[in-house]
């Protein structure tokens, strides 16, 4: 076998998984044993104690939906900026018509900014709309292993009585 194939082994005795090929190689050899926990790096949590909102790795980002089509970047960031020095602002346009998409991205450094803006633009008139901000990125609630999801059932085509 090549160092180019991936062969994955069952599950040896001691609780580890044998594994060759690129990618699981160690640093004395072409193969090794890999343990079954994996280790995996992590963003830094939330400090104020939302457990809700999510930090990007940037900073702090707030959607801000029902964006009118002729907005102008301008009159986001002078709604925004009151609340925070904004970091970016992305306001992005449809190709095909060269108005707004209807959605807007500002970026803020701290949460306490990111939190002030949605506190206080949520729900108020940009160019004759009602917009809604929030934060673009959320953790999801957490919960444990559910029966019934995952595998392969249920996913894509299922194969006809006719047809294996």
């Amino acid at each position: 076998m090549s160092d180019d194939e991936m062969n994955i082994d069952d599950v040896a005795a001691g609780g580890a998984v044998r594994r060759r090929g690129r990618g699981f190689q160690n640093a004395a050899g072409n193969d090794g044993t890999v343990t079954t926990e994996q280790k995996y790096e992590r963003l830094e949590s939330a400090k104020d104690g939302d457990t809700r909102a999510a930090r990007s790795v940037e900073g702090w980002i707030v959607l801000v939906t029902n964006v009118h089509e002729e907005a102008t970047e301008e009159d986001v960031t002078d709604r925004f900026a009151e609340f925070g020095e904004i970091k970016n602002l992305h306001l992005n346009l449809d190709r095909r018509t060269g108005y707004v998409k209807g959605y807007a991205l500002v970026e803020y450094e701290t949460m306490t900014e990111a939190q002030a803006a949605i506190d206080a633009a949520s729900g108020t008139q940009l160019l004759e709309q009602e917009i809604q901000c929030d934060y673009a990125f959320v953790r999801p609630p957490p919960s444990g292993p559910k029966k019934g999801r995952g595998g392969r059932e249920g996913r894509g085509r299922s194969a006809s009585p006719g047809r294996r």
